[in-house]
């Protein structure tokens, strides 16, 4: 009898965990990233149809937007998970491009997947995909065009680009022009540079009207309660003032406990705290006030009193409302009413006021517009409330990401897949000079771009396999074709683009996300299933 013959195993697990490694592993990884990645493949590009997400709480959405499509889902599998993570890491860095980065990640993967089968260690094929990666951060350069961020013209056909194929595309060319005119109304100066924030353009449903009656305004709209019947209506050129704290006389540090004996002393007390207020109302107008907003709440009698010498007032802004008022009028915010100096005071160019019938909420509409020197802007999109009011600035906001990162980078590549098309090409050429076997993993990586071209191709209607054996003929690296919207190789209309750092940043996330799933070895779950 052998020693140790008998002896039970050791067990470091639970009974109920189970533990799978080998191939099977990245077998399993790969099948839950392409289900994912099969989701999304019929809403992207100009034919894409829309997904209906019907939520827990009994509310529905209807959308094409991948980010969208991705944050409502409810996923267990880790290889899902990834590509949670994935999207959410390409729509905080871009805004845009969510689908195109997690279809290319999910082709990745079942490339790596044949690979697999033929027998290649995962590892190798990491090699080859991050060598490719590295091509296509070199070669991207060369796809891409510089631009003047302050042509009009350009921003709006990255606009355009970008709304094709959402709601916003039965208004395409109104609202391309609308993102386009909220950029260059927060575009400045930096370090001689021109530079744009998307954080200073927002976006406000209007619920009436139609999307033709969309515009953009040169400052902010907020709903808020107007305080009194005598503050609607609109007044012009006007010196605003912006404080976050309330508008009511100083309060006391310490707490005190007055003893009043007589009547006397009451009416005094009373006429002290009217002298207060007098005195704030006048320190105001003697700083040329005419307007106030301010974080907290208004003291009635202050209202009042200003209201009678024609000083326009409005309370309790949240943060960033009085942040983009202060940048729309060139004000600085103030920390309290009584700190307030004359160099904290903007300028308005209009204030407009409109009150509406009570409801269950607030409706009355508060408009401030700085003018021209406005440094945020507010795109006002008509139409009734609801889901297809939400789709709008759903694809507005695609737009506005991407022309504002075009802004910024100065660069952009052409669309309809065509810059794939191209980087494919430049890294079949790297592989060939290759002897080793991450050459396969190369052109594993060079096919898994083609299914960008080859999904427009598929969501028009068209044949794939002849479409894109045609692509990779006419691919020159010199001309843009790529796909039409009717699933045809042509040469892609030069308004057809898309900011480089979209798709850059799109490609380096699949790679990366794809390598990590290849690297895992083995799944180790306490569940039991």
């Amino acid at each position: 009898m052998s020693e140790g013959e008998g002896t039970p195993p050791v067990v470091i697990v639970r009974p109920e965990t189970t533990i799978t490694g080998g191939t099977a592993v990245q077998e399993k990884m790969i099948a839950a990233a392409r289900a994912f990645a099969d989701i999304l493949k019929p809403t992207f590009g100009p034919r894409g149809l829309d997904k209906m997400l019907y939520k827990t709480d009994g509310t529905t959405a209807v959308t094409n937007d991948g980010a969208k499509i991705v944050a409502e889902l409810m996923v267990k599998h880790p290889a899902a998970k990834a590509f949670v993570s994935l999207a959410e890491s390409q729509e905080n860095s871009c805004g845009d491009g969510v689908t195109r980065c997690l279809l290319f990640c999910g082709e990745l993967l079942a490339e790596a997947d044949r690979l697999i089968r033929m027998g290649l260690h995962p590892l190798t094929i990491v090699d080859g995909f991050l060598a490719a990666l590295e091509i296509v951060e070199d070669q991207i350069i060369r796809c891409s065009t510089e631009i003047n961020p302050e042509n009009q013209k350009i921003l709006e056909s990255v606009a355009n680009t970008a709304l094709r194929g959402k709601s916003a595309d039965q208004n395409l060319s109104l609202f391309s022009t609308l993102a386009s005119r909220a950029t260059s109304q927060i575009s400045r100066l930096v370090d001689n540079k021109i530079h744009a924030e998307f954080e200073d353009i927002s976006m406000y449903l209007q619920g009436s009207g139609g999307l033709h009656d969309s515009r953009v305004i040169p400052g902010v709209i907020v709903r808020r309660r107007v305080l009194l019947d005598r503050l609607e209506g609109q007044r012009e050129n006007v010196n605003i003032a912006v404080v976050s704290g309330d508008l009511s006389p100083r309060s006391l540090t310490r707490d005190a406990e007055i003893e009043v004996e007589n009547p006397e002393q009451l009416t005094e007390f009373i006429d002290e705290q009217e002298r207060l207020r007098s005195l704030l109302v006048e320190n105001l107008v003697n700083l040329g006030v005419q307007a106030i907003v301010v974080g907290g709440e208004v003291d009635r009698d202050i209202l009042h009193h200003l209201v009678d010498v024609g000083i326009f007032v409005a309370g309790e802004f949240d943060e960033s409302e009085l942040r983009n008022l202060a940048s729309a009028t060139g004000s600085t915010i103030s920390s309290s009413i009584h700190h307030l100096d004359i160099s904290d005071i903007g300028f308005a160019q209009e204030i407009n006021c409109n009150r509406k019938s009570a409801t269950d909420r607030v409706e009355d509409e508060i408009i401030i517009l700085g003018g021209d020197d406005s440094q945020v802007a507010t795109i006002v999109v008509g139409g009734i409330e609801g889901t297809a009011g939400e789709e709008v600035i759903r694809g507005l906001y695609d737009a506005i990401r991407s022309t504002t990162l075009v802004v910024n980078s100065g660069t952009v590549v052409p669309g309809g897949g065509s810059v794939y098309a191209t980087l494919s090409l430049y890294i079949r050429k790297a592989s060939e000079e290759r002897a080793d076997r991450s050459r396969l993993a190369m052109e594993a990586f060079s096919r898994a771009l083609e299914i960008i071209p080859s999904t427009l191709v598929e969501n028009a209607g068209s044949d794939v396999l002849d479409t894109i054996l045609s692509l990779r003929a006419t691919s020159n690296g010199t001309e843009s074709w790529g796909i039409s919207e009717n699933g045809k190789v042509e040469i892609i209309d030069p308004r057809i683009v898309h900011p480089t750092e979209t798709i850059l940043n799109g490609i380096i996330g699949a790679t990366e996300a794809a390598c990590s799933l290849l690297r895992i070895d083995q799944v180790i779950s306490s569940r039991g299933d």
